[in-house]
């Protein structure tokens, strides 16, 4: 290629974010606009949307659109795809990267309400906004799904059973969804390890730290802009011949 910067041009794309407003997502977001895309902000929180909504047309440029929707309610996610096809007309990028992990003290106590409501965030929220999303993609111009899964999908902890089953499914969603809507349609999984986003937060950053030093090769937690490389990769042209690939962000190992 003359140009290799055109390699993650994104201009005339559109991308939508699930849990957007915040953390991966956000960094997500504005490195697509930045890029060139026009983006859909998806979260629960629709002042939060609507903030970033702004700070992107502002600092970029870009269209954004900012969309109140709980990806764990089958009926919000179709709605937040007709909703993204009306306004814009196509979706180029799907990220699906809204998810929670909520703490337990014992896997005994874990209700069915709590392991429902991870299973239906984490799970089965990407794979009906993927199905459908990816189906117009298929019968469009082709495109692009990234799933945001867990090194917990790998190396799941007593602490996030149903959270790092949750993600296992999302990695072996990714594979199924790449042969279902191949060859117009690339998806790939980001795989992120410890990132020091909002949730990180609620952790004894002491004892992190000390973990981290002896057990993550990069001694330290990863910082949310430093999943857009990945992002970036997955949503463009670099990465044409690349599907149903897990790519592990963890700093190691």
């Amino acid at each position: 290629m003359d140009d290799i910067s055109k390699l993650f041009d994104l201009t005339g794309k559109v991308a939508l974010v699930t849990g957007g407003s915040r953390g991966l997502g956000r960094a997500m977001v504005l490195a697509f606009a930045q890029a060139g895309a026009d983006v859909v902000i998806a979260s629960r929180k629709l002042d939060a949307c609507e903030a970033l909504a702004r700070e992107v047309v502002e600092s970029t440029g870009r269209r954004a659109l900012p969309v109140a929707c709980n990806v764990s309610d089958w009926s919000q996610v179709e709605q937040l795809a007709e909703t993204a096809y009306g306004h814009f007309g196509k979706v180029d990028v799907l990220v699906n990267n809204a998810g929670l992990s909520p703490l337990y003290d014992d896997v005994v106590n874990v209700t069915e309400a709590l392991y429902d409501k991870v299973l239906d965030v984490n799970l089965k929220g990407p794979f009906r906004l993927s199905a459908i999303v990816g189906t117009r993609m298929v019968a469009g111009e082709g495109g692009s799904i990234i799933m945001v899964s867990s090194n917990g999908a790998m190396n799941p902890r007593s602490d996030v059973i149903p959270y790092a089953s949750a993600k296992a499914g999302l990695n072996a969603m990714t594979m199924g969804f790449a042969h279902a809507f191949a060859p117009k349609v690339r998806v790939n999984c980001i795989m992120p390890g410890p990132f020091l986003t909002d949730i990180s937060k609620a952790w004894d950053m002491e004892a992190f730290k000390k973990r981290a030093a002896t057990t993550i090769f990069m001694r330290r937690g990863g910082e949310p802009e430093e999943v857009v490389g990945a992002a970036l990769y997955f949503a463009s042209a670099a990465s044409s011949y690349t599907t149903g690939a897990v790519l592990p962000i963890t700093g190691g190992p």
